[in-house]
């Protein structure tokens, strides 16, 4: 038998079992108390893609959303989660802590962008590969390994197989992806980490756009323009090019399914998609507000989904993926894991799994060390540690057509107030917003004396993660490596492509082996 659940984001996971399994007479066990094969999955992660940008989650007054009728259908048919939440609007900060399921100051100096994984930290396609699963990863890999610390040993890989997924006219990480299910061996169960390209800069998907396949190209005046950035031409060039990228994505998830269904395994087969960090534009990639740390998230299972095609409210955080693909593979996590299984949301919508979830900013190119925690009741808190710099985005973004727009308009002094936000400094050291009512986070109700007890509770929520995990704020952190008005890379860096490099956050604790998983 086979199991299957999709997130809607951008990280599609998909779980599945043997093509043959052993049969077993009816008449000898009940389909009732028959066991379960043990699931196949693939986890499939767009790259720099927010929650809003899924056809989905689109809604009349917000919709600045890709075509995406693929990822659209696992969601009717499968559970699309509203309140899904990354520990960091970061590459490879974000891939780290989802596959060793813990937060990214606790993976070592893996916390900031380009760096390596502690090396006594499991990673869970390794254990699954361990119980017996074939696993392979197909696409933008950008997670490495530290160098064993006295005492320690490198830990076994955790792939059979890593290819990039490229080909001529498709550079966009998913060429491999349908046929690395066609060649998968077939006595074994599987775990494929299917991780795109898009919708990462500079765009690639205008030149090797296939129509046939893909349909037309998004129009530069369809959807809205997030109330963040210039409605001008340029920026609506600029956010067609990325919606065609996001489109592009869609696409190959769906030869998955279909290559699934010829298979006639997708029915047990579980099925995650969701983003590693929000849009790479600015005031959404590397932030802490929804625009950054909100992904997307489907999951399909037609075995495991009850009242498919309605959504889920309940919280969770991409630490929590980890724990509920090994529960599903019937597999147990690794103490090391901070996060908790969201199964019991695939059986009722209505469930709860968490009540708070935290996320972090470090490193991305410049200076940073900004923490927020989220609460089912849809209270966001940011507490940010570096307040007298401005929070304008990373280095891609701040070299767009998009933040080029917001330039001339800052110089020309026509900028609204959310446009402002984005180079903002000096910056609020706390923010406090209800999301419900709130959903770009644009009212800072931080020193509105009618949400004092709001405030406390979270600052007193930050503090209990903080000490838990074993955060800090070391005095020498990371500096800028790239310049903020035009995001090229500082005159140092020609001396030593290292220069910038501080102490990360939690080092000085040894946060790597700390053991405590925060207030859930």
């Amino acid at each position: 038998m086979i199991r299957s659940i999709v997130l809607c984001g951008l990280v599609c996971i998909v779980i599945a079992a043997p093509a043959h399994p052993q049969e077993i007479p009816v008449d000898t066990v009940s389909a009732a108390t028959a066991p379960m094969a043990p699931p196949n999955v693939i986890l499939f992660i767009a790259d720099d893609v927010s929650w809003d940008d899924v056809g989905c989650y689109a809604t009349g007054e917000r919709n600045t959303a890709a075509r995406t009728p693929r990822i659209d259908q696992l969601a009717a048919t499968g559970r699309r989660f509203d309140n899904a939440i990354l520990t960091a609007s970061s590459c490879s900060p974000s891939r780290s802590s989802i596959i060793t399921g813990r937060y990214p100051h606790n993976c070592g100096r893996a916390s900031e962008l380009h760096q390596p994984i502690a090396a006594h930290l499991p990673w869970f396609p390794r254990l699954m590969r361990e119980a017996g699963y074939f696993t392979a990863l197909v696409g933008k890999n950008h997670m490495t390994v530290d160098r064993p610390q006295p005492g320690e040993s490198t830990a076994p890989a955790a792939f059979d197989v890593v290819k990039k997924g490229l080909t001529a006219g498709n550079r966009g990480g998913h060429a491999e992806w349908v046929q690395t299910v066609r060649e998968r061996p077939r006595d074994k169960p599987f775990f494929f980490w299917f991780a795109a390209l898009d919708a990462h800069r500079d765009w690639d998907g205008d030149a090797d756009w296939r129509e046939d396949l893909y349909g037309p190209r998004h129009a530069h005046a369809d959807g809205n323009v997030p109330p963040f950035l210039i409605d001008d031409p340029a920026t609506r060039a600029d956010l067609a090019s990325y919606r065609n990228e996001v489109t592009r994505f869609d696409h190959f998830v769906g030869q998955v399914v279909d290559e699934l269904t010829r298979q006639n395994i997708l029915d047990d087969t579980l099925l995650i998609v969701m983003a590693d960090n929000g849009r790479p534009f600015p005031r959404a990639k590397t932030r802490l507000h929804d625009s950054g740390m909100k992904t997307p998230f489907v999951v399909h299972w037609p075995r495991g989904v009850g009242q498919p095609g309605i959504p889920t409210k309940g919280l969770v955080s991409a630490i929590d993926i980890a724990p509920t693909i090994l529960a599903a593979a019937g597999i147990e996590a690794a103490d090391t894991m901070q996060g908790v299984s969201f199964l019991p949301l695939l059986a009722d919508p209505g469930a709860e799994v968490r009540q708070v979830a935290f996320s972090e900013h470090n490193w991305h190119d410049y200076e940073a060390h900004g923490r927020s925690a989220r609460t089912s009741d849809g209270w966001l808190y940011i507490r940010n540690r570096r307040p007298l710099l401005p929070w304008q985005g990373p280095a891609d973004s701040v070299r767009s057509p998009a933040h080029r727009s917001l330039l001339a308009a800052r110089d020309a002094g026509s900028l609204s107030p959310t446009q402002a936000d984005v180079f903002l400094a000096p910056r609020p050291e706390e923010e406090l917003y209800y999301t419900p009512d709130d959903p770009d986070q644009v009212t800072n109700l931080i020193t509105d004396p009618t949400h004092a007890v709001d405030r406390d509770r979270m600052r007193s929520l930050l503090a209990a993660w903080t000490e838990q995990t074993r955060d800090s704020v070391p005095s020498g952190l990371s500096t800028d490596e790239h310049d903020r008005e035009t995001g090229l890379l500082l005159p140092e860096s020609q001396k030593d492509r290292n220069w910038f490099q501080g102490t990360p956050a939690g080092w000085d604790r040894d946060a790597a082996h700390a053991m405590g998983q925060g207030p859930r």
